[in-house]
């Protein structure tokens, strides 16, 4: 019991990390119908430019900051600059686009932070909790901890502010939502730095779980893709769903059978899902994009 409990803790740690990649993705892809594959990236800016301010003296909470906001920042300059000018490009077009700002950012951040990896101290000690015979270590807390809020902040979000529901409706029909005054660009806009906020800080809180580096981004970003696909893309809800599941099994695997199939696990799920559930486990509502 206690051996299953450890490797649950672990797998719901790193799980929560995946969500909230997989819910950057969905917030992006309803708001435009964008796959964003520099979602990756922005946990990477979270993580790397934490680990590079701390060791200058910076305190952690100063530290965050200033990375939530590059992070920020890029995003928008990402929407502005790349997104925007495309217009009504179509789909696979835009995708090329966010990878081409994805390496582009990988680049920025390998010239300026430097390709070693870097260590951010745990937010509050290295002394683990036990419980039931498993080992929690504080900073999982605070990742799963982290996650729900973010979580339970998106969900108001979109379900109690005017601003969030006019980007429900640009999501369900952007032709009659700028009919009734909501200004798709801002809308879009807003998602993307939305999209960055919830990655800056699920990077800033795995930093000190899995160190960073400058190209952590991708594997970061592609299990998140897998995660909402997993949960259904285009809906919220099954993101984080998929991306705890991800990570459970993650865990499940390394443990039970062998680390060296951990990260295989993604790239079959993404395989059975297209041929089994191609709309993913709560694919009846990516028809409505809500």
């Amino acid at each position: 019991m206690s051996t299953f409990l450890q490797y649950l803790f672990s797998g719901l740690t790193v799980g929560s990390i995946y969500a909230l990649s997989a819910l950057g993705f969905t917030i992006v892809y309803n708001a435009r119908g964008i796959v964003n594959f520099a979602q990756g990236d922005f946990l990477m800016l979270g993580g790397m430019v934490t680990a590079t301010l701390v060791p200058l003296g910076w305190s952690l909470p100063a530290a965050i900051s200033v990375a939530v906001v590059v992070t920020v920042v890029c995003a928008a300059l990402l929407q502005r600059f790349a997104i925007a000018p495309a217009g009504k490009a179509d789909p696979v077009s835009l995708i090329i686009i966010t990878i081409g700002a994805s390496i582009f950012i990988q680049g920025i951040a390998q010239n300026a932070m430097g390709r070693n990896q870097h260590i951010v101290p745990s937010f509050s000690g290295d002394a683990p909790i036990h419980f039931l015979g498993a080992s929690l270590l504080p900073q999982s807390l605070w990742a799963m901890g982290g996650a729900a809020a973010l979580v339970a902040g998106v969900t108001w979000f979109f379900r109690g502010s005017l601003v969030g529901k006019g980007m429900q409706a640009m999501a369900i029909n952007a032709d009659a939502a700028r009919l009734m005054g909501i200004r798709n660009g801002s809308m879009l806009l807003l998602a993307f730095c939305l999209s960055a906020f919830i990655g800056a800080v699920a990077g800033a809180l795995a930093a000190p779980i899995t160190t960073t580096v400058y190209d952590i981004g991708l594997p970061l970003g592609l299990k998140g893709f897998v995660g909402a696909t997993l949960g259904g893309l285009g809906n919220g809800f099954g993101a984080v769903v998929g991306g705890l599941l991800l990570g459970i099994m993650e865990a499940m695997i390394a443990g039970y059978v062998s680390p060296a199939y951990k990260d295989a696990v993604p790239f079959v799920l993404i395989i059975v899902i297209m041929l089994v559930v191609p709309q993913g486990l709560f694919g009846s509502r990516v028809k409505d994009r809500v």
